[in-house]
């Protein structure tokens, strides 16, 4: 958890956040929304997607992971988490209902990529460290695939 926690503390510009529901960092990390007010308060940028529960991708992953309606409730569960970061200054909260094939959590020129495994729920599956390291590279490739999910998600309402 504090490898999340210390990636998220030290972003400056941006911090992207593209999952189903990770409701696990506000369980392990009470303080997580003030922890994001506190960065977007200091100037950075914040995107958080999370998974509408009532989309059907959404809920055939519960299928294939064997999972039922727990994702879907997980989901609706991340939303209440989020959703009173809704109306803060610097902060987007979206919704959206995508093939979801890895979890990101950007800050600045880092990010977990949370690789998803057929049939395995999240935190079964590997979890890469990934830098920018110049133009085009792998950062790049998973940045670029956060920013053409954000393009089709629903903004939340406070």
């Amino acid at each position: 958890m504090s490898v999340f926690v210390d990636l998220l503390s030290q972003a400056r510009q941006r911090i992207d956040v593209l999952v189903y529901a990770a409701v696990f960092l506000h369980e392990a990390y009470p303080r997580l929304n003030d922890l994001l007010r506190e960065r977007a308060g200091e100037g950075c940028a914040i995107r958080i997607a999370v998974g509408d529960a009532d989309d059907p991708n959404v809920q055939q992953r519960g299928r294939e992971e064997k999972f039922g309606h727990g994702i879907e409730s997980r989901c609706r569960l991340a939303l209440l988490h989020y959703r009173p970061l809704a109306d803060v200054p610097g902060i987007e909260l979206r919704t959206h209902g995508t093939t979801l094939y890895n979890s990101l959590y950007r800050a600045d020129d880092q990010m977990l990529v949370n690789a998803h495994v057929w049939g395995v729920n999240a935190y079964g599956a590997p979890v890469w460290h990934l830098r920018r390291h110049g133009d085009g590279c792998m950062f790049d490739t998973y940045a670029g695939s956060f920013d053409a999910v954000w393009e089709t998600a629903r903004p939340v309402e406070g």
